[in-house]
């Protein structure tokens, strides 16, 4: 488990919650699918990090 990359990916969430936000009350939706991205790639990130953390449970086992 890397607390770096986790942080990074809770960054990027919070960057594309923001993104979407501004792109709601702006009306511009290509901000708002950008937003969306940002929070997609986030959440792969997270789920990398926790099949690594599953990964690293079986081999020490």
């Amino acid at each position: 488990m890397s607390i770096k990359d986790r942080a990074k990916a809770t960054a990027k969430n919070i960057e594309g919650k923001i993104q979407e936000a501004v792109g709601n009350i702006t009306d511009n939706p290509k901000a708002q699918l950008e937003g969306q991205a940002k929070q997609v790639e986030a959440k792969v990130r997270h789920t990398t990090e926790n099949i690594k953390d599953e990964i690293k449970k079986i081999v020490d086992q």
